[in-house]
């Protein structure tokens, strides 16, 4: 019988970290060498431009709201356009001496916004804190009420009617896409229908068609000496609009629940609207969230459009404050990178939202 030798196995490699800082990178930027050549190449021209931008918007920028330094030779950005004309930019073509109506209206449209986000204030009493909040807002921009002067709407602009036109517009845009959506899978014919029409009309056209509708053409169908403001056409062409894209993201999550959950709630006696509430759109809604969020984001970017119907929101107020004046004419790159930063902020801080929602109505998925 032949003696068996003993023999150690060789020594494994260490693990390889998966968490912190050196995980994430190679993870990541290093994971493969396709993945290092891609993160070295593209590392190296960030290297390369990233001196050259920070010499041009900081070290040899000009922040005073000097139009003449802007001008001399070696300046790079003129970020004294933004010192010299932020309150139109702002603000809009509002009375400049009323400034801090608009300016205390849009802080409580703000806190509201926050306050909706949060989950303990989902209580019944947040339906009347957004009544209160937009009844606090009109008065504030319209006055002719409590010794404040009046202001048309023709001259409300700036943030102020960007956070009311995507706010409202969204508020309102998601119930009516809510029913539309159910009405698209609805057995009745001619609900199908009419919710089918309506969905194929509204997305066959482009935005500005239904804000040149709703500016110009609709009074032409009202009786004679009737009139509707602008801001109310213009905001119920964006909910009309936004609704119907909106109902098709919903429609797809209706779509992805299984019949046979419909199947049992019928067996268990539940009605249809108890089907829908309690089982249906709690799953459905929690599929499309992130489709519902980008539904909301382009909403608030395409807000921007109602420049055509002379409603100036914060890119077509920084269009008014810069032609209006030669001086600053020059410098629109940095008056765009401006309000590009303030749509940058409102939009990721959305998209940031948007993953927290996730989150939390996965929980229950999770092991």
């Amino acid at each position: 019988m032949t003696a068996k030798i003993f023999q150690s196995l060789p020594a494994r490699p260490a693990p390889v970290r998966q968490d912190g800082l050196t995980g994430w990178l190679r993870a990541n930027l290093f994971s493969d060498l396709r993945t290092t050549l891609a993160t070295a190449l593209l590392g190296g021209l960030l290297l390369w431009l990233l001196p050259q931008f920070l010499l041009w918007a900081v070290f040899s920028a000009e922040w005073r709201p000097n139009a003449e330094a802007c001008r001399a030779d070696g300046v790079g950005a003129c970020w004294g356009v933004v010192a010299e004309k932020y309150r139109l930019i702002i603000f809009g073509r509002y009375p400049f001496e009323q400034q801090w109506r608009p300016l205390v209206a849009t802080l409580l449209m703000l806190g509201l916004l926050v306050a909706s986000c949060v989950r303990v204030c989902w209580k019944p009493w947040l339906a009347l804190l957004w009544v209160g909040v937009l009844a606090v807002f009109f008065t504030l921009m319209y006055g002719n009420m409590l010794g404040l002067t009046r202001v048309e709407t023709d001259r409300w602009g700036g943030l102020p009617l960007t956070l009311l036109l995507a706010s409202l517009s969204i508020a309102m845009a998601f119930p009516i896409a809510l029913v539309v959506a159910l009405g698209r899978r609805s057995n009745l014919p001619a609900i199908r229908s009419a919710c089918t029409i309506y969905v194929e009309l509204v997305r066959g056209v482009p935005l500005i068609s239904v804000l040149f509708m709703a500016s110009f053409m609709f009074p032409l169908f009202m009786p004679q000496g009737t009139t509707i403001d602008v801001l109310i056409r213009v905001l119920a062409g964006i909910t009309l609009f936004a609704a119907a894209y909106m109902a098709e993201v919903m429609r797809g999550g209706l779509q992805a629940i299984p019949k046979g959950q419909i199947e049992a709630a019928a067996t268990l006696g539940l009605s249809y609207w108890q089907t829908q509430r309690k089982i249906v759109l709690p799953q459905a809604l929690a599929l499309v969230v992130p489709g519902i969020m980008n539904n909301f984001i382009a909403i608030f970017k395409d807000t921007s459009l109602v420049t055509i119907v002379s409603l100036y929101e914060l890119t077509g107020a920084l269009g008014l404050a810069l032609n209006s004046d030669a001086d600053w004419r020059p410098f629109k790159i940095e008056g765009y990178l401006f309000i590009a930063l303030i749509y940058f902020v409102f939009c990721f801080s959305m998209s940031r939202y948007s993953l927290w929602v996730e989150k939390q109505v996965n929980k229950g998925k999770q092991r």
